[in-house]
């Protein structure tokens, strides 16, 4: 059954929505537990819990999209509202955009004031993410390569921890882009020389054990809260055999710089590489009329996968889906990549709610305070 509610000047529907009593003690929500280093196994009592797909360099909608979803402030300096909510952004804000170091800095400072309040931020790294690493440009917005060299020489003027730079950048980097606009102008393609500064900028922050770099290693590429599993491309049964845990130490171990052998960083390709790697899979967000495995098949792989990692739904990004965020395969699958950001798709910011362990999308409709919720039941 799917019901439509339409809401306004109010708290997002689901503020409104009762809690589990069993995730109170004394009155007051559980804490959130988190097991793995980077995070993979989280337990967030009573918590709800908000799923970002895709953002591909684009603060407006990143802003849009929070601020729809209620976690983020509309009016001033960008500041938590949450409270107790947990949001899992699902990859791929590196490429197609300008303002990617931006964005990173303020789902930084998010969590920092999320934990404030008993809410949590986490991000799961996307193959844009492990292809920027890798040194592999080929989808960076010359509007990137110029943030990037605006963030270097940031880091140089600023006599600070890597910490107090990269959270504060959030609140200086749109000044520093008017300024160089200003001095500078827009970035000429034909500037071979600011081309290449830029390329040697994004390369020092972003090659393995680069600044970036570990910053992005404190990422998982695989994340359990309680009953639901989020990754980027796609969960599959070998890659639960291998271990979710391990391959999050191997990919954080290898955006480091880090080898347990000491013999420099090997690319864990189970987790990074291939069609049917974890950042690359699209298994569950292509229509069976484009793939030869038949629904019925992919339905048994993903209940397979999913008794496997001991979760009941799993959510994807990585694929764009034109008609919005939806479910598949008895709402066992949710796929919530839109391409929102206005390098892909610039379609309409949605969120996906997750409250009691039922779903829905929210789904922001004008630019007014109304949005539009879809109930799973």
């Amino acid at each position: 059954m799917v019901s439509l509610s339409f809401n306004s000047l109010s708290p997002p529907p689901s503020q409104n929505r009762k809690l589990s009593e069993s995730a109170y003690v004394n009155g007051t929500l559980k804490p959130i537990t988190i097991r793995g280093s980077p995070p993979t196994f989280v337990s967030a009592p009573g918590r709800r819990i908000i799923a970002v797909g895709d953002l591909h360099g684009d603060l407006t909608q990143t802003r849009s999209a929070l601020e729809m979803a209620g976690v983020l402030s509309s009016d001033g300096p960008d500041s938590w509202i949450g409270g107790e909510t947990v949001v899992v952004q699902l990859g791929d804000i590196l490429d197609r955009g300008e303002d990617e170091i931006a964005i990173l800095s303020l789902l930084r400072s998010l969590h920092i004031q999320a934990k404030s309040s008993g809410g949590a931020v986490f991000q799961v790294n996307g193959n844009h993410e492990t292809m920027n690493v890798e040194g592999d440009f080929r989808y960076v917005d010359p509007g990137a390569f110029e943030e990037c060299i605006d963030f270097v020489e940031y880091l140089e003027e600023h006599d600070q921890s890597w910490e107090q730079a990269f959270v504060g950048w959030i609140g200086v980097s749109e000044r520093w882009k008017e300024d160089r606009r200003a001095s500078q102008g827009h970035w000429n393609p034909w500037n071979l020389v600011q081309r290449q500064k830029g390329i040697v900028a994004r390369s020092s922050l972003l090659k393995p054990g680069g600044p970036l770099s570990c910053e992005l290693a404190r990422h998982a590429v695989i994340l359990k809260v309680d009953d639901w599993v989020f990754c980027h491309g796609g969960l599959l049964p070998h890659h639960v055999a291998y271990g979710i845990d391990k391959m999050n130490k191997e990919v954080s171990y290898w955006m480091q710089g880090l080898h347990e052998n000491n013999d420099g960083p090997q690319i864990p390709f189970i987790a990074t590489r291939g069609y049917d790697s974890v950042v690359w899979n699209r298994l569950y967000s292509r229509d069976t009329t484009d793939i030869d495995y038949s629904s019925w098949k992919i339905s048994s792989i993903l209940e397979e996968t999913l008794q496997a990692v001991g979760a009941k739904r799993m959510v994807v990004g990585h694929t764009p889906q034109f008609n919005g965020a939806n479910s598949k395969y008895n709402k066992k699958i949710w796929r919530i990549d839109v391409g929102m950001s206005s390098g892909v798709l610039h379609s309409r910011p949605e969120v996906l709610e997750i409250i009691d362990g039922k779903a829905r999308v929210l789904r922001k409709i004008d630019d007014s305070t109304l949005s539009q919720a879809m109930d799973y039941l």
